[in-house]
């Protein structure tokens, strides 16, 4: 079954995240909470939405998600943060059916895009999306500041 995260779930997606983490070999930069993300999930106006998937009562799986805009197309989109299933639930349909959810969310509300990114080595991700018709965006590189870079540009903002 695939639901909306409830308050409950955090504990529960908290740990799937630091096992996604994990995985992708950079459980060393976990710094979110369960509080974080009850802060995030439960806001009055969230920015963060959660669905699971939920079998014979536990969760097996998890996607975190939020909006995006484009200028281009005029429209949100979702952006998906996180994609989990628990290794032995892995090929039963929970990741299919999440991103499912998240489809039907897009065409119901108008949206135009469902995105995520994925690391380079992760092969068997890579397959399991271009099997739903995801197109890499090869042509694209990202790019980010953190940490004392981010303090930098900061400090360059003009008063006022």
């Amino acid at each position: 079954m695939i639901r909306p995260g409830r308050a409950g779930d955090i504990p529960a997606i908290h740990q799937m995240v630091r096992d996604l983490a994990a995985y992708e070999r950079g459980l060393h930069e976990v710094t979110a909470t369960q509080d974080d993300l009850r802060a995030a999930l439960l806001a009055p106006r969230p920015s963060l939405f959660a669905h699971v998937a939920e079998e014979d009562g536990q969760l097996v799986g998890f996607a975190l998600w939020f909006l995006n805009y484009s200028s281009w197309a005029g429209r949100h989109g979702i952006y998906l943060e996180d994609l989990y299933v628990a290794p032995e639930r892995r090929g039963q349909g929970h990741g299919r059916a999440l991103l499912a959810e998240l489809a039907r969310i897009c065409v119901e509300r108008g949206y135009r895009r469902l995105e995520w990114w994925v690391l380079d080595w992760n092969s068997p991700a890579r397959a399991f999306y271009e099997s739903l018709g995801a197109v890499p965006m090869d042509e694209w590189t990202v790019h980010r500041l953190t940490g004392p870079a981010l303090d930098a540009l900061a400090e360059l903002t003009p008063p006022g």
